[in-house]
């Protein structure tokens, strides 16, 4: 589609507004998330998710590259009704994709705190921390016959969690709430109210593929260079992955005229919110590439993120933080934290850590993560996006030479 169709699409939106008086390459920058986020919320081996992935594919190949489609099954998640109701109040949620499900009937019970003895225990978490500290122990011992879980975003609203153990669910049904409902469910909880919970889904057999492009480099010998991005989410994702799609298009473009010596890989996964599973896909149909490749890079969640971003960088080694870090700095870009040596990261990057691969990777903050109101010209920075698509672009030429 054509940049003046694009505008057209778009309408009288703040988007469109935007695309009209901002100059290149920030123009550019608002097109492909404008594009991106107005195909519809992004999970994985949906409807969505196909266009979304037809679309990347045309974007690949408008950068000068052909585009693969690398397929793979996901037996996807189809949400019926996913619901608590006490007395006569009924809040709409979201189950969590990697615990238990209900039948219509649901589970019913006084609701508690989380680790009681009621039979309904109510916490609250931060988007991608179901999987971790109390509530994923209460969760492993059964604790309760279904957990509501108040997500914690940076905003108001609903800010589901990753299912990190999709492949291998546990526990009992939860269904996540926005935050806005915590007032009434703690005061609900502290007088141990009678609660009904149901988490009732459908299983589909669906299609979810990722997007893999190719240059061949002058010396196939020599180890490739991966660069990699998610390209699915739970919302329409703008901030989230907005800008590294940006990125991952951009080090196309400058690295196939400066004809690299090494062969470098592109992929942008799906699956991202089922425990990454797309990258998962990649790395075992290519045995050996996670430690094998000369260098990963990732494009993580976030880049450019305008409500509340701090730009977080995660690597392997010294080497690794050294270039980017030092790459950052003299492109006046700002680290705000260093994930410490040793920690798993977050992310793709993570199966490549636990692969023992060598990686960077870069991701930010952001007070719209997994919130539906990531939305909008407002929830990027276009100036950082093509700042930080321009910086890699460059360390994509330096890891890819011989």
């Amino acid at each position: 589609m054509t940049r003046r169709e694009w505008i057209a699409l778009a309408g009288g939106s703040a988007f469109a507004q935007q695309i009209h008086s901002a100059p290149e390459p920030q123009r550019h920058v608002y097109e492909i998330v404008h594009a991106y986020e107005e195909q519809g919320i992004q999970r994985a081996g949906t409807a969505v998710d196909r266009i979304s992935g037809e679309w990347l594919m045309a974007q690949v190949r408008a950068a000068g590259l052909q585009a693969e489609r690398e397929s793979f099954s996901v037996n996807r998640i189809d949400p019926i009704e996913a619901s608590v109701t006490i007395g006569d109040r009924k809040v709409e949620g979201l189950p969590l994709f990697d615990g238990g499900f209900t039948s219509k009937e649901g589970v019913r019970g006084r609701l508690g705190s989380l680790g009681s003895d009621a039979d309904i225990g109510l916490a609250e978490a931060a988007p991608n921390t179901a999987a971790a500290g109390a509530l994923v122990e209460s969760r492993r011992q059964n604790r309760h016959r279904a957990v509501v879980l108040v997500t914690r975003g940076g905003r108001p609203g609903l800010c589901p969690n990753n299912a990190e153990n999709f492949l291998h669910p546990f526990g009992p049904p939860v269904v996540q709430v926005s935050s806005e409902e915590k007032p009434w469910l703690d005061e609900c909880a502290r007088k141990r109210s009678e609660t009904f919970v149901v988490a009732q889904v459908r299983r589909t057999v669906a299609e979810a593929f990722n997007v893999i492009a190719t240059i061949a480099g002058s010396d196939p010998s020599l180890a490739p260079l991966v660069i990699m991005t998610p390209r699915s989410g739970w919302w329409t994702c703008a901030s989230e992955r907005g800008g590294g799609l940006v990125c991952w298009l951009e080090s196309m473009r400058a690295l196939l005229p400066a004809k690299p010596a090494r062969p470098v890989l592109f992929v942008a996964s799906s699956g991202h919110e089922l425990g990454q599973l797309g990258i998962e896909v990649f790395a075992d149909r290519r045995p050996g590439l996670i430690r094998k490749a000369h260098a990963w890079i990732h494009f993580g969640a976030n880049i450019g993120a305008a409500q509340d971003p701090g730009i977080v960088i995660q690597t392997s080694d010294d080497d690794m933080e050294k270039l980017l870090a030092s790459s950052m700095i003299d492109s006046g870009i700002k680290i705000a934290r260093r994930v410490a040596r040793g920690t798993v990261p977050n992310g793709e990057a993570g199966v490549i850590h636990r692969g023992g691969g060598r990686y960077m990777s870069l991701l930010s903050t952001n007070a719209l993560f997994h919130n539906p109101i990531d939305r909008g010209p407002d929830a990027i920075d276009a100036d950082a996006i093509a700042g930080i698509a321009k910086m890699f672009s460059k360390v994509s030429i330096k890891l890819a030479s011989a």
